[in-house]
């Protein structure tokens, strides 16, 4: 069944999202993004012309973009040149008040996959992007379909 959207009001807007990184918000976090790759592997048929496909694994990654406002991911990631990795959990929301729900969804496992030491230049505000990967997601809350 086809669905659309009646209103420009049921638009979630990004102003409206929040992250958390292990239970503490991050004011400094202004978009984030987060995705699920399905791996596959190419099956041939006899008799059909077009490849098929089964999927085999998924691999979860993603961004944080935050404002530089402090060293807070240097000194989460402190311990990488000895080769600890942190993991943790970040949660994702955005709730818009004039849209139709808000939306939450965690993602557990988490392990950042670089850190910027530095990245500035003159008259312009200091940015980072935090990749991660992810092993599990979970929805918290979900948008009602309509």
């Amino acid at each position: 069944m086809a669905r659309s959207v009646k209103s420009a009001k049921r638009i979630p807007n990004g102003t409206f999202g929040t992250v958390w990184l292990d239970g503490e918000i991050l004011a400094e976090c202004y978009g984030t993004q987060a995705k699920v790759e399905i791996n596959s592997e190419t099956i041939n048929l006899c008799g059909q012309f077009m490849e098929a496909y089964k999927p085999t694994s998924g691999r979860g990654s993603g961004s944080l973009m935050l404002y530089k406002a402090d060293s807070g991911m240097a000194q989460r990631m402190e311990g990488i040149q000895d080769g600890v990795v942190p993991e943790c959990t970040v949660v994702s929301k955005l709730a818009d008040p004039n849209a139709a729900g808000a939306e939450r969804v965690a993602f557990y496992g988490v392990q950042f996959t670089d850190l910027t030491l530095a990245d500035w230049q003159v008259a312009t505000t200091g940015k980072i992007t935090a990749p991660f990967t992810f092993t599990r997601y979970e929805f918290l809350d979900m948008i009602e379909v309509q």
